[in-house]
Protein backbone atom coordinates (compact mmCIF):
# COMPACT_ATOMS: atom_id res chain seq x y z
CA UNK A 1 0.00 0.00 0.00
CA UNK A 2 1.36 3.53 -0.68
CA UNK A 3 1.62 5.97 2.49
CA UNK A 4 -1.28 7.85 2.13
CA UNK A 5 -3.52 4.46 1.94
CA UNK A 6 -1.54 3.17 5.06
CA UNK A 7 -2.26 6.77 6.58
CA UNK A 8 -5.76 6.43 5.78
CA UNK A 9 -5.83 2.38 7.37
CA UNK A 10 -4.42 4.08 10.47
CA UNK A 11 -6.61 7.17 10.58
CA UNK A 12 -10.01 4.02 10.50
CA UNK A 13 -8.38 2.19 13.24
CA UNK A 14 -7.94 5.03 15.55
CA UNK A 15 -11.15 6.22 14.99
CA UNK A 16 -12.35 2.96 15.78
CA UNK A 17 -10.71 2.45 18.67
CA UNK A 18 -12.21 6.00 19.68
CA UNK A 19 -15.91 5.17 18.77
CA UNK A 20 -15.50 1.74 20.37
CA UNK A 21 -14.23 3.35 23.81
CA UNK A 22 -16.87 5.90 23.65
CA UNK A 23 -19.61 2.81 23.22
CA UNK A 24 -17.94 1.24 26.22
CA UNK A 25 -18.19 4.09 28.60
CA UNK A 26 -21.68 4.38 27.40
CA UNK A 27 -22.42 1.11 28.58
CA UNK A 28 -20.35 1.52 31.37
CA UNK A 29 -22.59 4.26 32.51
CA UNK A 30 -25.88 3.60 31.39
CA UNK A 31 -25.12 -0.43 33.33
CA UNK A 32 -24.04 1.74 36.60
CA UNK A 33 -27.35 2.19 37.68
CA UNK A 34 -26.91 6.23 39.03
CA UNK A 35 -29.66 7.69 38.46
CA UNK A 36 -33.11 6.29 38.14
CA UNK A 37 -33.60 2.75 38.19
CA UNK A 38 -35.32 0.76 35.07
CA UNK A 39 -35.78 -2.82 34.27
CA UNK A 40 -37.37 -2.57 30.73
CA UNK A 41 -37.40 -5.29 28.23
CA UNK A 42 -38.62 -5.13 24.71
CA UNK A 43 -38.64 -7.32 21.96
CA UNK A 44 -39.73 -7.16 18.40
CA UNK A 45 -39.47 -6.59 14.54
CA UNK A 46 -38.18 -4.39 12.23
CA UNK A 47 -38.14 -3.57 8.59
CA UNK A 48 -36.95 -0.84 6.29
CA UNK A 49 -34.86 -0.36 2.91
CA UNK A 50 -31.20 -0.26 2.71
CA UNK A 51 -28.75 1.62 0.05
CA UNK A 52 -25.15 0.30 -0.66
CA UNK A 53 -22.02 1.07 -1.68
CA UNK A 54 -18.15 -0.16 -1.56
CA UNK A 55 -15.23 2.31 -0.97
CA UNK A 56 -12.61 0.74 -3.24
CA UNK A 57 -9.13 1.84 -4.08
CA UNK A 58 -8.61 2.07 -7.16
CA UNK A 59 -11.96 4.14 -7.27
CA UNK A 60 -15.17 2.74 -8.55
CA UNK A 61 -17.76 5.25 -9.84
CA UNK A 62 -21.11 3.98 -8.49
CA UNK A 63 -24.44 5.05 -7.10
CA UNK A 64 -26.46 3.99 -4.73
CA UNK A 65 -27.61 -0.25 -4.47
CA UNK A 66 -31.22 -0.26 -3.70
CA UNK A 67 -32.26 -4.04 -1.63
CA UNK A 68 -34.53 -4.86 1.48
CA UNK A 69 -33.50 -5.81 5.20
CA UNK A 70 -35.93 -6.96 7.86
CA UNK A 71 -35.06 -8.67 11.33
CA UNK A 72 -35.53 -9.05 15.05
CA UNK A 73 -34.67 -6.58 17.50
CA UNK A 74 -34.79 -6.50 21.78
CA UNK A 75 -33.74 -3.74 23.68
CA UNK A 76 -32.98 -3.35 27.51
CA UNK A 77 -33.87 0.31 29.09
CA UNK A 78 -31.76 0.55 32.76
CA UNK A 79 -31.68 3.89 33.46
CA UNK A 80 -32.78 7.56 33.32
CA UNK A 81 -29.65 9.86 33.97
CA UNK A 82 -30.80 13.10 34.57
CA UNK A 83 -33.24 13.49 31.39
CA UNK A 84 -31.92 10.65 29.07
CA UNK A 85 -32.73 7.29 28.84
CA UNK A 86 -30.20 5.26 28.58
CA UNK A 87 -30.33 1.70 27.01
CA UNK A 88 -28.60 -1.22 25.31
CA UNK A 89 -29.96 -2.00 21.68
CA UNK A 90 -29.24 -5.39 19.45
CA UNK A 91 -30.24 -6.85 16.11
CA UNK A 92 -30.26 -9.83 14.17
CA UNK A 93 -31.08 -8.76 10.83
CA UNK A 94 -31.08 -10.09 6.94
CA UNK A 95 -30.17 -6.80 4.89
CA UNK A 96 -29.66 -6.76 0.64
CA UNK A 97 -26.41 -4.90 -0.17
CA UNK A 98 -23.68 -4.79 -2.69
CA UNK A 99 -22.66 -1.99 -5.15
CA UNK A 100 -23.76 -0.81 -8.90
CA UNK A 101 -21.45 0.73 -11.18
CA UNK A 102 -21.84 4.51 -12.84
CA UNK A 103 -20.22 3.39 -16.18
CA UNK A 104 -19.79 6.56 -17.68
CA UNK A 105 -17.23 7.74 -20.21
CA UNK A 106 -14.89 10.90 -19.77
CA UNK A 107 -18.20 13.18 -20.78
CA UNK A 108 -19.72 12.01 -17.79
CA UNK A 109 -21.70 9.84 -20.33
CA UNK A 110 -23.26 6.47 -20.53
CA UNK A 111 -21.32 3.88 -22.30
CA UNK A 112 -22.58 1.93 -25.01
CA UNK A 113 -22.33 -1.68 -25.41
CA UNK A 114 -19.99 -2.94 -27.93
CA UNK A 115 -21.17 -5.75 -30.60
CA UNK A 116 -19.06 -8.74 -30.27
CA UNK A 117 -19.11 -9.03 -33.92
CA UNK A 118 -18.22 -5.86 -35.41
CA UNK A 119 -16.22 -4.76 -32.44
CA UNK A 120 -18.17 -1.43 -32.68
CA UNK A 121 -20.60 0.21 -30.21
CA UNK A 122 -24.18 -0.31 -30.13
CA UNK A 123 -26.25 2.70 -30.82
CA UNK A 124 -28.77 3.00 -27.99
CA UNK A 125 -27.71 1.09 -25.72
CA UNK A 126 -25.78 1.40 -22.41
CA UNK A 127 -23.35 -0.81 -20.09
CA UNK A 128 -25.07 -1.45 -16.54
CA UNK A 129 -23.25 -3.68 -13.76
CA UNK A 130 -24.24 -4.30 -10.12
CA UNK A 131 -23.62 -6.58 -7.70
CA UNK A 132 -26.30 -7.80 -4.79
CA UNK A 133 -24.83 -10.04 -1.58
CA UNK A 134 -27.03 -10.94 1.05
CA UNK A 135 -25.74 -10.60 4.84
CA UNK A 136 -26.81 -11.21 8.25
CA UNK A 137 -26.29 -8.23 10.27
CA UNK A 138 -25.96 -8.11 14.23
CA UNK A 139 -25.50 -4.63 15.27
CA UNK A 140 -25.40 -3.95 19.41
CA UNK A 141 -26.04 -0.24 20.16
CA UNK A 142 -25.55 1.63 23.62
CA UNK A 143 -28.73 4.25 23.44
CA UNK A 144 -29.97 7.44 24.61
CA UNK A 145 -32.93 8.85 24.09
CA UNK A 146 -35.22 11.90 25.50
CA UNK A 147 -38.57 12.54 25.76
CA UNK A 148 -41.36 10.02 26.76
CA UNK A 149 -41.30 6.18 27.47
CA UNK A 150 -44.22 5.27 27.82
CA UNK A 151 -47.09 7.37 26.36
CA UNK A 152 -45.24 10.18 23.80
CA UNK A 153 -42.34 11.04 21.52
CA UNK A 154 -38.97 10.31 22.19
CA UNK A 155 -36.20 11.60 19.84
CA UNK A 156 -32.93 8.82 20.14
CA UNK A 157 -29.22 8.05 19.30
CA UNK A 158 -27.97 5.55 19.16
CA UNK A 159 -24.46 3.90 18.34
CA UNK A 160 -22.40 0.74 18.23
CA UNK A 161 -20.62 -2.17 16.37
CA UNK A 162 -22.07 -4.43 13.81
CA UNK A 163 -20.65 -7.65 12.89
CA UNK A 164 -21.99 -9.54 9.35
CA UNK A 165 -21.27 -12.28 7.27
CA UNK A 166 -22.35 -12.70 3.83
CA UNK A 167 -24.49 -15.54 2.98
CA UNK A 168 -24.93 -15.16 -1.21
CA UNK A 169 -23.59 -13.05 -4.17
CA UNK A 170 -24.91 -12.50 -7.43
CA UNK A 171 -24.27 -10.38 -10.68
CA UNK A 172 -26.24 -8.52 -12.83
CA UNK A 173 -24.70 -7.57 -15.95
CA UNK A 174 -26.12 -6.87 -19.62
CA UNK A 175 -22.67 -6.69 -21.23
CA UNK A 176 -19.88 -9.54 -21.84
CA UNK A 177 -17.76 -9.18 -18.52
CA UNK A 178 -15.03 -10.41 -20.72
CA UNK A 179 -14.78 -7.64 -23.26
CA UNK A 180 -16.33 -4.21 -21.78
CA UNK A 181 -15.82 -0.87 -23.71
CA UNK A 182 -12.92 0.58 -22.77
CA UNK A 183 -12.13 1.81 -26.00
CA UNK A 184 -11.18 5.47 -26.92
CA UNK A 185 -14.58 7.02 -25.89
CA UNK A 186 -15.88 4.76 -23.36
CA UNK A 187 -15.14 4.13 -19.79
CA UNK A 188 -13.58 7.13 -18.19
CA UNK A 189 -12.64 3.99 -15.20
CA UNK A 190 -10.36 1.51 -16.31
CA UNK A 191 -11.10 -0.59 -13.44
CA UNK A 192 -13.27 -3.78 -14.16
CA UNK A 193 -10.93 -6.80 -12.68
CA UNK A 194 -13.93 -6.70 -9.69
CA UNK A 195 -16.14 -8.69 -12.68
CA UNK A 196 -13.90 -12.17 -12.13
CA UNK A 197 -13.26 -11.81 -8.20
CA UNK A 198 -15.03 -13.84 -6.10
CA UNK A 199 -15.80 -12.66 -2.60
CA UNK A 200 -12.72 -13.56 -0.35
CA UNK A 201 -13.81 -11.77 2.92
CA UNK A 202 -17.37 -12.85 4.21
CA UNK A 203 -16.96 -11.76 7.32
CA UNK A 204 -17.69 -7.95 7.94
CA UNK A 205 -17.60 -5.79 10.59
CA UNK A 206 -17.86 -2.02 11.55
CA UNK A 207 -19.49 0.92 13.13
CA UNK A 208 -23.13 1.70 12.93
CA UNK A 209 -25.02 4.88 13.78
CA UNK A 210 -28.54 6.38 13.98
CA UNK A 211 -30.95 8.85 14.33
CA UNK A 212 -34.81 8.11 15.11
CA UNK A 213 -38.47 8.76 16.10
CA UNK A 214 -39.97 7.00 18.86
CA UNK A 215 -44.04 6.72 19.29
CA UNK A 216 -45.11 4.78 22.28
CA UNK A 217 -48.53 3.88 23.15
CA UNK A 218 -49.79 2.70 26.67
CA UNK A 219 -50.38 -1.10 26.20
CA UNK A 220 -49.76 -1.19 22.55
CA UNK A 221 -45.93 -1.00 22.02
CA UNK A 222 -43.45 1.38 20.50
CA UNK A 223 -43.24 2.55 16.97
CA UNK A 224 -40.41 3.72 15.98
CA UNK A 225 -38.50 5.21 12.60
CA UNK A 226 -34.66 5.61 12.11
CA UNK A 227 -32.08 6.65 9.95
CA UNK A 228 -28.66 4.65 10.26
CA UNK A 229 -25.38 4.60 8.31
CA UNK A 230 -22.97 1.71 8.51
CA UNK A 231 -19.14 2.44 7.97
CA UNK A 232 -17.11 -1.22 6.90
CA UNK A 233 -13.42 -1.27 8.67
CA UNK A 234 -13.08 -5.17 6.86
CA UNK A 235 -12.64 -5.20 3.26
CA UNK A 236 -14.70 -7.83 0.89
CA UNK A 237 -10.99 -8.43 -1.23
CA UNK A 238 -7.31 -8.71 -0.01
CA UNK A 239 -5.65 -5.63 0.59
CA UNK A 240 -2.00 -6.72 0.84
CA UNK A 241 0.70 -5.16 -1.44
CA UNK A 242 0.00 -8.41 -3.65
CA UNK A 243 -3.56 -7.57 -4.56
CA UNK A 244 -5.44 -5.27 -6.72
CA UNK A 245 -7.88 -3.10 -4.24
CA UNK A 246 -6.13 -1.27 -1.61
CA UNK A 247 -9.33 -1.20 -0.05
CA UNK A 248 -12.65 -2.62 -0.77
CA UNK A 249 -15.57 -1.85 2.71
CA UNK A 250 -18.78 -1.36 2.55
CA UNK A 251 -21.29 1.65 3.55
CA UNK A 252 -24.50 1.30 3.54
CA UNK A 253 -27.72 4.13 4.43
CA UNK A 254 -30.59 2.27 6.14
CA UNK A 255 -34.29 3.67 6.82
CA UNK A 256 -36.05 1.46 9.17
CA UNK A 257 -38.75 1.10 10.97
CA UNK A 258 -39.69 -0.90 13.93
CA UNK A 259 -42.27 -2.11 16.40
CA UNK A 260 -41.56 -3.33 19.82
CA UNK A 261 -43.82 -4.67 22.73
CA UNK A 262 -43.03 -4.68 26.21
CA UNK A 263 -42.03 -7.77 28.12
CA UNK A 264 -41.15 -6.75 31.80
CA UNK A 265 -41.74 -2.83 33.15
CA UNK A 266 -40.12 -0.88 35.78
CA UNK A 267 -43.54 -0.91 38.71
CA UNK A 268 -43.17 3.05 38.86
CA UNK A 269 -45.90 4.94 38.28
CA UNK A 270 -43.72 8.57 37.75
CA UNK A 271 -42.61 7.04 34.72
CA UNK A 272 -44.26 9.00 31.67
Amino acid sequence: MTSKQIATTLGCRRALAGIVSAWVLSVATATAQVGEYRRDFAVGVNGGYAMSSVRFLPRIPQSQQGGLTAGLTWRYTCEKYFKSICAIVGEVNFVQSGWKENILNSRDEPVAIIDPESGKPIEGTTEEYSRRMNYVQIPVFARLGWGRERKGVQFFFQVGPQISYNLSDSQKANFNLDHPNTLIGGRSSKVVRQYHMPIENRFDYGIAGGLGLEVSLNKVGHILLEGRYYYGLGNIYGNSKRDYFAASNFQNIIVKMSYLFDITRTNNPKIK
